[in-house]
């Protein structure tokens, strides 16, 4: 399905709120309601909206530390990344984890209450991951941009 430039307005919309009501939303993209529900209710259904979700504050939840993890394995063998993989994604202070190309196999994006919480996390889990043959840690000191929106 192709988008038009009305899609790009509701995606744009909706990526800034994604509690707004359909009355206000169908006003901002210039839409009778019942056309805009028809066009947002396709967009789900294509997928091109994936989720709707509260986007938290860390801070508030204690948890103001942002780590970013490279990790480099010992092999690439498909038994070693889906070993890694696996046991990745059941550490829950774990907010991203992708496949690189470069130097580090993986980049892990963590979030820890302050560095003596991130060598617990260290210690309980990432010591642990199956297959690593070395692991950089990187600590954020300050977030200059940081969006869930994508431009449409």
């Amino acid at each position: 399905m192709d988008l038009d430039a009305t899609d790009r307005r509701i995606l744009t919309v909706l990526q800034k709120n994604g509690r707004i009501t359909n009355a206000e939303l169908s006003e901002q993209v210039n839409l009778s309601a019942s056309a805009c529900h028809r066009r947002v209710q396709r967009l789900e259904e294509e997928g091109f909206i994936a989720a709707y979700v509260a986007l938290l504050d860390p801070r508030r939840l204690g948890r103001p530390t942002t780590v970013f993890v490279e990790i480099t394995l010992q092999g690439q063998a498909d038994e070693t990344l889906d070993a890694f993989e696996r046991e990745v994604a059941r550490i829950p202070d774990i907010l991203e984890c992708h496949l690189m190309a470069g130097s580090a196999d993986y980049l892990l994006k963590i979030v820890a209450q302050d560095t003596e919480d991130f060598a617990r996390i260290h210690r309980q889990y990432l010591s642990r991951l199956p297959g690593v043959a070395q692991m950089q840690s990187s600590f954020a000191l300050r977030t200059v941009l940081k969006t869930t929106a994508f431009a449409v």
